[in-house]
């Protein structure tokens, strides 16, 4: 397969995601080496920094799937297939983008490939811009998952500051209790609710009630449910 050569129309695009581009691997899966040069070459005059693999065997053993990027897959290919490696990532917690581009497409495929999370589902011979729309969405997919991913594990580690009495505090002020209710609830006075409360807005590192039930939601549901570890 030959791309088309890169347009003058890249060059906004290319300046606009300058960015991105500098700290994002766009990982090319692809057993065709013609395909794998042409899609390489393309993600370059993107300012993109691509790596090609001829299988998916390859790029497991490369060690590189937990890099910010994403991935562009081919569907079929001499061993485990772009779905099977789809669904490999998804089994091991990965959540890598995937932008499916392939020659083989049907329906069924591109329903189970874009159900299971792709971000784009492609056929060979494709468009230069429609290629870079869906690698661009994907490095920005992946950049917000990553940033989400950060303030979680932050406020993960402010709540291990916290002692088990201001977890307590905490939990009930995020379900909405005012301090009189807690003290009763508790068996503790307001005076001391107000405290632990205070205590924790220092400790979340929080500036307002509102920030302070925000940090709280980032966390995974079982950190917030009554039983679990520090409640």
């Amino acid at each position: 397969m030959r791309m088309d050569q890169p347009s003058r129309k890249l060059a906004p695009l290319v300046a606009q995601r300058k960015n991105d581009a500098t700290e994002s691997i766009v990982i090319i899966v692809d057993d065709d080496a013609a395909v794998r040069e042409a899609l390489s070459e393309l993600i370059l005059s993107a300012g993109f920094q691509p790596v090609s693999f001829a299988s998916a065997r390859e790029v497991l053993d490369a060690n590189i799937l937990d890099s910010p990027g994403c991935l562009i897959l081919d569907v079929r290919m001499p061993g485990a297939s772009g779905l099977h490696l789809q669904h490999h990532l998804a089994r091991s917690g990965n959540l890598k983008p995937i932008i499916f581009l392939t020659g083989h497409g049907d329906i069924p495929m591109t329903v189970e490939a874009m159900k299971a999370g792709a971000v784009d589902f492609l056929t060979k011979p494709v468009r230069d811009q429609t290629l870079l729309d869906a690698v661009i969405a994907g490095v920005a997919l992946d950049a917000a998952r990553r940033a989400e991913a950060m303030v979680v594990k932050r406020n993960l580690e402010r709540l291990e500051t916290l002692t088990n009495r201001e977890r307590e505090i905490l939990r009930e002020v995020a379900r909405g209790r005012l301090n009189k209710q807690i003290a009763f609830d508790l068996s503790i006075s307001e005076v001391t609710v107000k405290l632990h409360r205070s205590n924790v807005m220092r400790k979340m590192e929080a500036g307002s009630i509102g920030e302070l039930i925000r940090a709280w939601e980032t966390l995974p549901p079982g950190m917030r449910e009554i039983g679990a570890p520090g409640f």
